[in-house]
């Protein structure tokens, strides 16, 4: 069987992501960011006679702040995701349709995010602005040679349900039950996103089995988050993995394996020759990225206990 083209890939799913469209407005619970923002906490700051900033009026640990500056950092370069999006999936019909629902949908998580950092205090504000402006600036680009509408869908189904652990995580990090509730509320958006992409996923494995296998191994063998151009994204991505909150464990067993299984991508037959190379490629991958997972687990562990021998341990 020929590959199908971009146009004809769209054409062949647009049912489903009609169907899907619709699945998703019957489930998302609508919310509104300040219903969950404790108002009553915020105070002017200096240019309208209050005060400034300072690190004391903070009650978040280190390891919560650069989870929540992640997060927010990431949320925030929406506009580079909904360029990808429309230029992958079109603006036109279903495609289109979802792409300003789930544009909507995510901006309202930066809006609550970072309405309640400021509010509260929890960062500093103004480097915040400072690292919105350089994150934005710089942008996103796919690290995948020839990204198309497969990838695309490929790619956001882990992407948002790694989005979704991190987020669950991190409003636990908090220690606070605001952020917490906050947080969930938002995870739980995101697990409606990659059900969604995921459901297109499947349905494109079955239009075009080979083609479709072809961006998943990509996307699985080179997955980065979309924050990876943040300012300290490397530093605070270690913070973040060696406290729990996102690390290769949990990307490997909470975030690639329940779709890989989903799929049931390891038990189908409808694979042509490449497809199925392209299959026990992944499956080493796997198999190399377990280990990584072990040996990440008994280095943290060690860290750990050498840091607590001494008293520095940072709360989560």
């Amino acid at each position: 069987m020929r590959p199908l083209s971009q146009i004809e890939l769209l054409r062949e799913l647009e049912p489903v992501a009609e169907a899907n469209l619709e699945r998703h407005l019957d489930l998302a619970k609508p919310w509104n960011p300040h219903d969950y923002i404790p108002w009553s906490d915020g105070r002017n700051f200096a240019m309208l006679g209050g005060d400034d900033w300072s690190p004391e009026q903070s009650s978040l640990s280190k390891v919560a702040k650069a989870a929540m500056v992640t997060n927010l950092l990431t949320e925030d370069n929406l506009p580079s995701y909904h360029r990808g999006l429309a230029e992958n999936f079109s603006m036109d019909g279903a495609w289109g349709t979802w792409v300003g629902r789930w544009t909507a949908e995510e901006n309202r998580h930066g809006i609550a995010m970072r309405d309640y950092l400021v509010v509260t205090r929890s960062v500093d504000p103004v480097a915040l602005e400072q690292a919105r402006m350089e994150h934005m600036t710089v942008g996103i680009d796919s690290p995948m040679e020839g990204a198309n509408l497969l990838h695309g869908v490929a790619y956001v189904t882990f992407q948002e349900l790694a989005t979704r652990v991190s987020h669950r995580n991190t409003g636990k990090a908090c220690n606070d039950p605001i952020a917490d509730a906050l947080l969930a509320r938002i995870a739980a958006d995101e697990n409606l996103h990659m059900i969604f992409y995921r459901n297109m996923c499947a349905s494109a494995i079955e239009l075009a089995p080979d083609q479709t296998m072809k961006a998943i191994a990509d996307v699985v063998m080179n997955f980065q988050m979309p924050g990876l151009n943040q300012p300290d994204f490397r530093r605070n991505a270690v913070l973040i993995a060696k406290y729990g909150i996102y690390d290769l464990r949990q990307h490997l067993d909470e975030v690639i394996m329940p779709v890989l299984r989903k799929w049931k991508l390891f038990e189908r037959t409808d694979f042509g020759p490449e497809g199925e190379r392209l299959r026990e490629v992944v499956a080493d991958f796997l198999a190399d990225l377990e280990k990584q997972a072990v040996k990440f687990e008994e280095s943290r562990d060690r860290a750990l206990a050498r840091e607590r021998e001494r008293g520095e341990v940072l709360s989560v």
